[in-house]
């Protein structure tokens, strides 16, 4: 009986497949609102400006273009990319294609990269 239900199986999956009765396989990448390539889409929100962990070693400025630029240490636009605001979330986009997420917690804390960012006052 095991021999029928793999017999089955290599004629069924394979058919779906082909007429695209089985969905396809979606990596979390994909489910985010644009990709790295997408032109960057001006943004509008209460976060632009410049975020900064406490110790001042991490700096990330979010501008209104839609990109940001972020410093490491002595390191001056160390990563750069776009960004999107989405309510309390944004998403990353880095110019070389890696990808991240954080979370404002309010209008001066951002958790992102297991960080916690503070809005720089002038």
């Amino acid at each position: 009986m095991s021999n029928t239900l793999l017999i089955i199986a290599a004629i069924i999956i394979p058919t779906a497949t082909c007429l695209n009765a089985v969905p396809p396989i979606i990596k979390a990448e994909n489910t985010m609102h644009f990709h790295s390539d997408t032109p960057t889409q001006p943004q509008k929100h209460p976060y632009i400006g410049m975020w900064v962990t406490g110790d001042g070693r991490i700096r990330q400025e979010l501008l209104p273009t839609g990109r940001y630029d972020e410093a490491r240490g002595n390191r001056r636009s160390a990563y750069q990319g776009r960004y999107v605001v989405t309510g309390n979330h944004i998403d990353y986009w880095d110019d070389t294609g890696f990808t991240a997420d954080g979370t404002f917690i309010d209008n001066d804390t951002l958790h992102h990269g297991g960080m916690i960012f503070y809005r720089e006052k002038p």
